[in-house]
């Protein structure tokens, strides 16, 4: 399994309907198999998930925060691992908001 405790990410591209930028960081905390997020920058005021990571190490999470236009958004969220040359961590997500337009987008994370 894939410990991602500690280890930082920053949104590389997503699809228009997507809060998250370039200016997004999110901050990982793992125990065990349970994963946990607080996120903000860019369009993102305040932002939170949790999630459980399988021994693969893919995310299965659930998402909420503030954005910039004062709307709480929520959503779910698969992220599959890519190990980078490098030995970082490239996230190939697909998710899907449980609130607003309820539309689907990708994006992808990069260990910063």
């Amino acid at each position: 399994m894939i410990n991602y405790n500690r280890k930082k990410f920053r949104t590389v591209s997503n699809t228009e309907n997507g809060d998250t930028s370039s200016e997004t960081i999110f901050e990982y905390q793992q125990t065990g198999n349970i994963l946990t997020s607080k996120y903000r920058g860019g369009n993102i005021v305040e932002g939170h998930l949790m999630a459980l990571v399988d021994e693969n190490g893919n995310i299965d999470m659930r998402y909420h925060h503030i954005n910039t236009s004062g709307e709480i958004m929520t959503g779910v969220c698969d992220s599959t691992p890519e190990i980078l040359e490098n030995g970082k961590i490239r996230l190939h997500e697909k998710w899907r908001w449980t609130s607003g337009d309820f539309s689907e987008g990708e994006s992808v994370l990069e260990e910063v």
